[in-house]
């Protein structure tokens, strides 16, 4: 629009002449539409009389309706110039709007686009659909509430899918609750996907409207979308039986309880914020490849990276267990690396002995108290180390290879600890010693290496740890100490029979326990050597690099089970042999469509699946509840539980927001009329039988 001019009509005082010029014939064609279609919906439109001749346009009418007029073809005018092809639609939705005198513009409104692909654009049509994506953008959780067509779930699904394109997120997961009408899966036909394909199935289409079709498989396969069914969100579980560490030491997760503190893959303690019984399931045994296991469901989740992720510098991803069975190895490679949880801060304790002294005898030490303790070794180094360590205690050296201690302090200690009538079969690190600092247990872990281990280098590759034991005890108590501070083990056994006898006073002696051989790998900054030739020799190549990988995934049965989410900002926590899990949804857009299907209890679920960097989009209508008859919908009562609650928001919808059909429109208006009017009459009906309660008799019932 270039200009527009006002006289005054020489036939009444009241009515007024506008005149409107379009320098540009291309706009004014698309203006006027094919056939002049769209220039005789204005003229119906609107109350002013219009006139077109050439480039110019002339209004007139009341000033009141000039000024419409000229506000609707201002609106339609800068939509052209945005590249927009006018369409009888968009001529209805911008009087609408304009009708509504709010401060949007009909043009801005119209040309929001959310996603291009191949041509097609994804934009809201009407200024409810425009806000609803405004509040999308602007809060964490956002409830869309209106009848069909509105587009709820097809807008939010764009927004999604323009988040993980624009890298705000990493995942996209989409649920429905998969019980609708009254039907249960089980009594379905067909196999497990085809019992749920239907549910999903508009969830599906809007992928492919959004995305290459090509690649949808392979972002559901690597876990960048997810669509199940409300029911399977909810199935990341363990049973109550696996151990979960806690800066307390270990506890069984079936006994943990909202409040209570968990190790995160920090190493530090963490709140658990949420315990979610999910009932008798099947679950796997996962093992690593050093020989750590732990158990879960299908559905649990896993932070892993693939070789593919390291070599191209891609983030973790999140798998499910079902999701890496048979798909383990490429080749002789692993496939999947679990992160290894950093050094573990327990509490700190005070301990009656100094740690590195402490692993020096369990090392090389003879604990009974039967005859006075000692140390056994021919270097000086250590001796001296062994002195310095234990203020207060004399070493006396026996031989040129062993020592005795002054034994007051030291048989006490060890009465204390249960040390006392140990040998080198039955030995044991000490609980105070276990669950204590990552100092306290670096300092005994290298008494245990100086005394009884060593450096093994191999070409090319890093330095690793070996160290040996007759004490099954004293191997596993090695084992929670390496993991706990970033490392891993591997242990293989060497049977006493058939071993070569050792060397004793120059007589063989044959060996009556079996050897525990562990090879082990420190992460860097973690020093496993005091001893110096040892530590030299180590740190001429460093340690490595410490790395767990899923090895195996085997059923074992169906266990009760439970869930719990907690609140480290990457959502993992350590559980049985210091492997790394969690269950929780971070850096995830998550849609819940048709939500008027879920339970109040379904909907708290859902809701406290959310985790950090995460986006929860809640849709749904709460005229079309197809729960069994008396069950409450979780969509109807949500709002008055989270109205007070800041970056929750709640957008209403309605028939002026619908899409599709404009009788879809009419449709719902007439079903929200009939409502009201069996509302009235049913209330009508209460009040004419003297002595009914409200809400009695068979008219006042309503689902």
């Amino acid at each position: 629009m270039t200009s527009t001019d006002h006289t005054s009509s020489a036939s009444g005082a009241a009515r007024v002449q506008t005149k409107i010029s379009v320098a540009d014939p291309k706009i004014m064609v698309n203006l006027l539409g094919a056939k002049d279609e769209i220039l005789r919906l204005i003229e119906r439109t609107l109350a002013s009389d219009v006139h077109v001749r050439g480039n110019e346009i002339t209004v007139t009418g009341s000033p009141a309706d000039n000024a419409t007029a000229e506000r609707l073809f201002s609106e339609l005018i800068e939509l052209i110039e945005k590249g927009e092809t006018l369409t009888v639609d968009a001529v209805r939705r911008t009087v609408a709007m304009l009708e509504q005198n709010t401060s949007e513009r009909p043009a801005e409104v119209l040309t929001l686009n959310i996603l291009s692909r191949r041509g097609r654009t994804i934009r809201p049509k009407t200024l409810g659909q425009k806000r609803y994506v405004d509040s999308i953008d602007e809060n964490t959780i956002v409830f869309g509430i209106g009848p069909a067509g509105t587009g709820k779930t097809y807008l939010a699904m764009a927004k999604a899918v323009q988040a993980l394109q624009a890298k705000q997120v990493s995942r996209i997961i989409l649920t429905r609750p998969a019980v609708e009408a009254g039907e249960r899966l089980g009594f379905l036909p067909g196999t497990l996907n085809e019992k749920i394909d239907p549910y999903l199935r508009p969830l599906y289409d809007a992928l492919h409207d959004m995305l290459d079709p090509e690649s949808i498989p392979r972002l559901m396969q690597n876990g960048t979308i997810e669509v199940a069914p409300l029911a399977y969100m909810r199935g990341r579980a363990q049973p109550l039986t696996a151990k979960v560490l806690t800066p307390d030491g270990w506890r069984a997760i079936g006994d943990l309880a909202v409040g209570d503190l968990v190790t995160g893959s920090d190493g530090l303690p963490t709140p658990v914020l949420g315990v979610y019984p999910q009932g008798r399931k099947q679950v796997y045994r996962v093992t690593t490849q050093d020989g750590a296991s732990t158990v879960a469901c299908g559905e649990h989740l896993w932070t892993v990276r693939t070789p593919d992720d390291r070599s191209h510098g891609r983030p973790a991803r999140t798998l499910e267990t079902q999701e890496m069975i048979g798909n383990l190895r490429r080749g002789y490679v692993h496939r999947y690396e679990l992160p290894l949880v950093e050094p573990v801060e327990f509490v700190g304790q005070d301990v009656p002995m100094d740690p590195y002294a402490m692993g020096l005898l369990l090392g090389d030490g003879c604990l009974t108290t039967a005859t006075t303790p000692s140390f056994t070794t021919a270097d000086p180094e250590l001796a001296e180390a062994l002195d310095a360590a234990l203020p207060g205690i004399t070493v006396t050296r026996k031989n040129e290879v062993g020592g005795v201690l002054t034994t007051h302090p030291i048989t006490a200690v060890l009465h204390e600890l249960d040390l006392a009538e140990t040998d080198a079969s039955t030995t044991f690190v000490p609980e105070i010693y276990k669950v204590n600092s990552a100092a306290v247990r670096l300092a005994l872990l290298q008494g245990l290496f100086d005394s009884d281990g060593g450096p093994v280098s191999q070409q090319d590759r890093g330095c690793r740890v070996q160290y040996s034991t007759s004490s099954e005890r004293l191997r596993d108590d090695v084992l929670f100490l390496v993991r706990s501070l970033g490392g891993v083990a591997y242990v293989r056994r060497r049977v006493a029979p058939g071993r070569q006898p050792g060397p004793a006073r120059g007589r063989a002696v044959h060996q009556r326990h079996d050897a525990f051989v562990m090879d082990i790998r420190l992460p860097a900054g973690i020093e496993p050597f005091r001893l110096e030739r040892k530590r030299a020799l180590y740190n001429a190549t460093g340690g490595g690099r410490p790395m767990r990988f899923v090895h195996d995934i085997e059923p074992v049965g169906a266990e009760e089970t439970v869930c719990i989410q907690v609140a480290a900002q990457d959502s993992l926590y350590v559980t049985d042999d210091l492997i790394v899990t969690h269950n929780t949804l971070n850096d995830a857009f998550i849609i819940l469509d048709e939500a008027q299907n879920t339970t109040p209890k379904q909907m708290k679920m859902f809701l406290t699946r959310l985790g950090f960097g995460a986006k929860i989009v809640v849709t749904g209508d709460v005229t079309q509840v197809d729960l069994p008859g008396g069950t409450t919908s979780g969509l109807r009562i949500v709002r008055q539980i989270l109205r007070d609650v800041e970056d929750v928001h709640f957008a209403e919808l309605s028939s002026s927001d619908v899409v599709r059909h404009r009788l879809v429109a009419e449709i719902v208006d007439a079903y929200a009329r009939f409502d009201v009017e069996q509302e009235q009459e049913s209330a009508q009906s209460v009040r004419a039988v003297p002595g009914r309660a409200a809400g009695g008799g068979r008219a006042g019932r309503r689902r």
